[in-house]
């Protein structure tokens, strides 16, 4: 597996969803990701650039989120930067996946998933910018 690194930009529409499982697809069969792999990241990635598209702002305006996806001494880093109005993911409330569905509450399955696909998920605010971080060990993969 070789040491590598892609970075793209997305407006903060869903039809720009496209691009995130296409350059995850595309970086992840470079480094001989197997499929299901790729597949969770996808999913991880995918939620929570839904959730920046649907909850992030407050106006109409375009707005860019950045991507940035590297491999770096087997561990899959994810980086994903918007301008969006402040959410941290790590202290999302978890869900009762005990409970039947029907009476369970909307929201933060997503997130859940997320944290159980990946090994690890940081959030930090830098000044206007939400910057989330996730690593993924893929060098026992």
């Amino acid at each position: 597996m070789t040491e590598g690194r892609i970075s793209f930009e997305l407006k903060n529409s869903l039809s720009e969803l496209k691009k995130v499982s296409k350059n995850l697809e595309l970086f992840g069969r470079s480094l001989d990701l197997p499929q299901r792999t790729i597949f969770k990241i996808n999913l991880a990635l995918e939620e929570l650039v839904s959730n920046i598209i649907y909850y992030g702002y407050v106006d109409d305006d375009d707005h860019w989120i950045k991507i940035a996806i590297s491999l770096e001494g087997g561990v899959l880093v994810i980086s994903l930067e918007d301008d969006g109005i402040p959410f941290n993911p790590v202290e999302a409330r978890e869900p009762d996946c005990g409970c039947p569905i029907e009476d369970r509450e909307i929201g933060n399955l997503g997130i859940h998933l997320c944290k159980q696909f990946m090994d690890d998920l940081i959030y930090e605010r830098r000044g206007n910018k939400n910057i989330v971080v996730l690593r993924k060990d893929v060098e026992e993969i």
